[in-house]
């Protein structure tokens, strides 16, 4: 991705390298559960079975809707929210035609709220899932707008205000999770945080710490917490990054965290495929989301993801329906321990 060369950093919903992620610590069990209740007379896709209801959208002419670099320019304090990115990022995904993949499951996404994990809850509940969605307090009414695309696709979706740095907060959140959804099937670990530095030297211990402590640290806990809930045929995936593959001079600590995600990812499959819990990870390149006009000066935005063979960023609707591939036994019931990688056209890593 094309990272900022500036020190700016911030903790963001499981989006893509060069777009430092907007995951801030905030206070262990900050804020309380909060139930959404399905939409009345809605009908999701996946109960109809996915069968088209009205004229199938030109996919063609929406993938030029994607904008390209240059950019506007822009920037937000960290951190960012989408309903302030310009041009919106694009998540409601109109050509994806759902096949009740998902009817009747229960996920928890962490950093749901906006960019990929947006993206990913408002397929899941297209496919007849019901969700949970964890977030930084600050990020609130970017998870109400999640939870209102989710009720409009006729599920439930309980929004878990907290950070995952904190094992405490993640134990309890897997645990009101299952408990207002009635169980959980589907763990996946989104959130991350992100420092853009010139130099190890510029690296603080506290930088470090932080990194580990959400990156990984949180991943490590919320699975661990959430195996008391999941059985045979659940699935975990979890979002890794290029540079975990291919590193990043600028994100020496973040790219770490990605590669021990990907280490972890295969460990963790070969633990649990005995008890047919399957264990995955999806490794984006650029995407576009609000972790970009947060994580860089203003100067920084318009050029990001030229430098993919395709000239542009991905939108998160492109990169969700690998979660749900992941997530769903009729596609990927013999995949565990892997990492798959969304380069835009670039053939290197992996």
């Amino acid at each position: 991705m094309s990272p900022s060369r500036k020190k700016r950093g911030e903790q963001r919903s499981g989006d893509e390298p060069h777009r430092a992620e907007k995951r801030e610590a905030s206070g262990a069990g900050a804020g309380g559960a909060t139930r959404s209740k399905r939409a009345p007379g809605r009908t999701s896709y996946a109960s109809r079975g996915g069968a088209a209801v009205a004229a199938a959208p030109d996919e063609t002419a929406r993938e030029k809707e994607y904008p390209k670099p240059p950019l506007p320019k822009q920037h937000q304090e960290s951190p960012g929210l989408e309903s302030r990115v310009t041009p919106r990022p694009k998540f409601e995904a109109p050509a994806y035609k759902a096949a009740g993949k998902l009817q009747g499951k229960a996920a928890l996404i962490t950093g749901g709220d906006s960019g990929i994990g947006r993206a990913v809850a408002v397929l899941y509940a297209r496919e007849g899932a019901d969700v949970a969605i964890v977030y930084l307090p600050q990020e609130q009414s970017d998870a109400e707008e999640t939870r209102r695309h989710v009720e409009a696709e006729g599920r439930t979706c309980v929004l878990l205000p907290g950070d995952v740095g904190d094992a405490g907060f993640c134990r309890d959140a897997v645990a009101r999770a299952a408990r207002e959804l009635g169980k959980l099937d589907i763990l996946v670990n989104n959130a991350a945080y992100q420092h853009n530095v010139d130099s190890l030297a510029d690296v603080t211990d506290e930088q470090w710490d932080r990194t580990f402590r959400t990156n990984i640290y949180g991943y490590f806990h919320m699975a661990k917490a959430a195996l008391e809930h999941l059985g045979e045929g659940s699935a975990i995936i979890n979002t890794g990054s290029i540079t975990g593959l291919e590193g990043s001079k600028d994100l020496l600590d973040y790219s770490a965290t990605k590669g021990a995600i990907h280490a972890f990812t295969k460990s963790l499959a070969q633990n649990l495929v005995e008890k047919r819990i399957r264990v995955n990870c999806v490794a984006p390149g650029p995407v576009w989301t609000p972790l970009n006009p947060s994580a860089k000066e203003a100067d920084d935005v318009p050029e990001f993801g030229a430098d993919t063979p395709m000239k542009r960023p991905a939108q998160p609707e492109e990169i969700a329906p690998a979660y749900v591939f992941f997530a769903s036994n009729a596609d990927s019931s013999y995949i565990t321990g892997e990492v798959l990688t969304l380069l835009g056209g670039e053939t290197t890593a992996g």
